[in-house]
């Protein structure tokens, strides 16, 4: 097939150089003979068929004779494209343009150019593409584009006050947005926005004018320029629904803005943007009943548009109303089924409707959702959470096959399914498998801390110390900032009543990273109790219980109190953990050796 290509694109070349003489009408390019050249920075020109209808000049082509070394330079770009040296390739096609003075391989150049995403290339090409057919179209917006982008707006500026003046009046407008939208790619957005209001004060009577302006000024946060360029826009065109947007974007109190959204709603019931914005800001606002009604007549006007089914699936889900999630996330996903849209994504509310089968023990249900997630960037979390959905439904063994079958892609996924097949086995309390996977993990990947802090806190569990103290160690090694290798030793250490004043030095290094962190703060109050500080473990503990009602700080705070004959409380955090966690191990071990009840 790549060959059949290479003859393709070899055959536009030839064409377009073995021409005896000028013809009134250039033939196919090179470039669109391929599939690799990028969508123009603007809008896409109208057709070289097209020109001499339209009464333009057409830029004469050169007479350039086909000699052997010119075919052999354009076989040797196209082959060199070919074979992904994209530099070879356009740096031969730039030559021969510049030697035959043809637009077309400059225009291949250019192409080539930004197919690799070389921009200061393309620009070099396309000022000679420019030069040598100043009357293209395509030309004119490649070269206006990456001017633009490359910030010489200098150079672009007397391009752009021709090009506006030359516009009809019927497409001037949309032209000034045009420009609106090539000029927000900029480096320097004062700068930017200087030109746009210079080039468009002979047009001040547009909408368009004030429209662009206000977007341009919102860009580079003139948030008051914005608002008042937007006001403007809606007094010559009321019932605009861009206009009243950019007003209310622009405005500085979302109550302000729902109410400029609701009085344009009451005099323009019909404006379908503005209804959505209004109830996205009334979503953000958490009034959730109003957005609801906001997408319910909306859905009353259009009942198959699948942006609103889809928001109001994200509300049923948002708000826990879970038959309402289900039901317009089904719809949405059938209505997508039955016309497919590549613009949009099923994945999330996939995702969605999985989390709401698992919520309740619907695992088979859950599993199906997972298994219409399609190859992408949520693959790879998707099938490790079938897998694990498998194992909590007591097919652990259909679990790790799963896993064993997948084809991670690079280290990262490489490691993802190695933890993954890991917490399946400690979930089954097979700790020494568990232990023995994350080892092998530890041979392929002996740097990687997550895996390493993952087989610490294994070892831990399995009673391993010295292999849990000697991974967090070599955790602190390559990596110094990480808090949770300081909080988990330290902690191991003061659980344990050994190397105290350690395990207060890790404890403070993981606080200095991490100082809101309310596990650490937990580690902080813990170490100070077994240091017989019991002030300053109740603080400690009662701060991070306030960020974090965790079972287990619960039960060391109810240990503090206990033991300061505060027994009371201590009874009712106990209580607490308890109803949060009626299993919970520490809790029973810490009642038990304090002869303590609930």
């Amino acid at each position: 097939m790549k060959n059949a290509l290479v003859i393709v694109t070899l055959s536009a070349l030839i064409t377009a150089t073995a021409n005896t003489q000028a013809q009134p009408q250039a033939p196919e390019t090179a470039a669109a003979a391929t599939q690799e050249s990028p969508a123009p920075l603007t809008a896409k020109p109208p057709a070289s068929s097209k020109k001499v209808a339209t009464g333009k000049t057409e830029d004469p082509l050169p007479s350039v004779q086909l000699t052997a070394p010119l075919l052999y330079k354009l076989l040797r770009a196209e082959l060199a494209l070919q074979r992904g040296d994209w530099q070879l390739a356009y740096v031969s096609m730039l030559v021969t343009a510049q030697e035959t003075r043809d637009p077309r391989l400059a225009e291949r150049a250019a192409k080539v150019a930004l197919s690799a995403k070389q921009v200061g290339e393309a620009l070099s090409a396309v000022r000679l593409w420019h030069e040598l057919a100043p009357n293209s179209d395509e030309a004119n917006q490649f070269y206006l584009g990456l001017i633009i982008l490359g910030d010489n707006l200098k150079e672009a500026r007397p391009i752009l006050i021709e090009r506006l003046r030359q516009a009809s009046p019927q497409t001037r407008g949309v032209l000034i947005l045009e420009i609106q939208r090539l000029l927000a790619n900029t480096k320097d957005k004062n700068a930017a926005f200087a030109l746009l209001e210079e080039v468009t004060t002979p047009y001040q009577d547009l909408v368009e004018t004030h429209l662009a302006l206000a977007q341009s000024a919102f860009t580079k946060n003139d948030i008051a320029r914005a608002n008042s360029e937007a006001q403007i826009a809606l007094k010559l065109k009321p019932d605009m629904e861009l206009a009243v947007l950019m007003v209310a974007q622009s405005t500085s109190s979302r109550a302000e803005a729902l109410q400029i959204l609701a009085d344009f709603l009451k005099t323009n019931p019909k404006a379908r943007e503005v209804r959505v914005a209004y109830a996205k800001i009334l979503i953000d606002n958490k009034q959730y009943d109003q957005a609801r009604e906001q997408f319910e007549q909306l859905l009353k006007d259009d009942p198959k548009d699948l942006t609103i089914l889809y928001a109001m699936g994200i509300l049923g889900a948002q708000t826990n109303d879970i038959p309402m999630a289900e039901k317009y996330l089904t719809a949405y996903l059938q209505a997508l089924e039955d016309n497919p849209d590549e613009s949009r994504d099923p994945v999330q509310a996939q995702l969605i409707m999985s989390q709401i089968a698992e919520d309740r023990k619907d695992y088979a249900t859950a599993l199906k959702w997972l298994a219409q997630v399609e190859p992408g960037p949520a693959y790879m979390a998707a099938q490790i959470r079938s897998a694990q959905l498998m194992a909590m439904g007591g097919d652990l063994n259909g679990g790790r096959n799963l896993l064993s079958h997948l084809k991670p892609q690079g280290q990262r996924e490489q490691i993802q399914v190695i933890v993954a097949e890991a917490q399946l086995l400690r979930d089954a309390n097979r700790v020494p498998e568990a232990m023995t996977v994350l080892s092998n993990g530890l041979k392929r990947f002996p740097d990687d801390t997550g895996l390493l802090y993952d087989y610490a806190m294994l070892a831990e569990k399995a009673n391993k110390m010295d292999a849990m103290e000697t991974a967090l160690r070599k955790i602190i090694r390559l990596a110094p900032d990480n808090q949770h290798a300081y909080n988990a030793l330290g902690y191991s250490f003061a659980d344990r009543n050994i190397h105290l004043q350690e395990a207060l030095a890790l404890i403070e290094k993981a606080s200095k990273i991490a100082p809101e962190d309310p596990f650490i703060m937990d580690s902080m109050g813990w170490v100070q109790f077994r240091l017989g500080r019991l002030q300053e473990a109740e603080n400690y503990l009662r701060r991070a219980y306030a960020i974090r009602p965790d079972v287990e700080i619960g039960v060391h705070l109810g240990e503090v109190l206990w033991v300061k004959g505060q027994r009371a409380e201590a009874q009712k955090f106990w209580r607490d953990a308890n109803q949060k966690d009626p299993q919970s191990d520490l809790l029973k071990s810490t009642l038990t050796r304090l002869r303590a009840q609930l």
